[in-house]
């Protein structure tokens, strides 16, 4: 009978183990190392240690029963796109077209001077200050200065006038600072009239002489190279 007795108490001894083994196993699934009680509490040593099972790695630790290496995750900044610095451009200038440039100016005979004289006038000087002007602001490579006078007179005597006609204008433009060596100075006399052929017929009088007058005059020819577009 004591036998018996004995066999059903460690019976019911076990069946009352077996909900908490149960309960153990199910909370040891969800935490796998650590021994768990009913409640599903970690169960402690009188440290209030939590006791680890078999299972138990540094990988599977929870708080508080031990402490959790917490991974934090780096930011890597993305990669910049190179900077890309625009080089400075280049600018060539445009090739300047440049043209021959033929510039003629015809003054006055009587203007310049007085009648059969070649001394400058102050008032043809005046004049020429203007075409020096010219000058400055241009590029020429030669200055042609040519003579002309009527058909009153000889063709020696005119010629020689329309020489010395010639040489005063240039000799005036060397004093402004125009270059002796572009300049060129010459006479023709009564060769190349402005008037048509039968005009001003007669011998010399006040109203031949007014006739006549186109043809006492000096011609002052530029000639040299402007940007094309440019103005003369």
């Amino acid at each position: 009978m004591n036998k018996i007795s004995g066999l059903l108490i460690a019976a019911m001894a076990a069946a009352a183990l077996l909900p908490l083994t149960a309960t153990a196993q199910i909370q040891d699934t969800k935490n796998q190392g650590y021994l768990l009680d009913q409640r599903g509490g970690f169960v402690t040593n009188a440290s209030v240690q939590c006791w680890h099972t078999g299972d138990w790695t540094p990988a599977r630790a929870v708080e508080p029963c031990d402490p959790v290496i917490k991974q934090v995750a780096t930011v890597v900044p993305a990669p910049r796109p190179a900077e890309v610095v625009a080089a400075a451009p280049v600018v060539v200038p445009a090739p300047v077209a440049v043209v021959p440039m033929t510039q003629k100016t015809s003054f006055s005979g009587d203007a310049l001077f007085a009648f059969d004289k070649s001394v400058l006038k102050p008032e043809g000087q005046t004049m020429l200050d203007d075409l020096v002007q010219q000058l400055k602001g241009a590029t020429y490579d030669t200055v042609l200065v040519t003579g002309h006078t009527d058909r009153l007179g000889s063709n020696a005597y005119n010629q020689k006038l329309s020489e010395r006609r010639a040489q005063s204008v240039k000799d005036y433009l060397v004093s402004k600072n125009v270059q002796a060596g572009r300049i060129d100075a010459q006479g023709k006399g009564e060769t190349e009239p402005a008037t048509k052929p039968g005009e001003c017929r007669g011998a010399q009088s006040v109203k031949v002489i007014a006739c006549l007058q186109p043809d006492r005059r000096v011609d002052v020819e530029m000639t040299g190279t402007k940007a094309a577009g440019g103005t003369q």
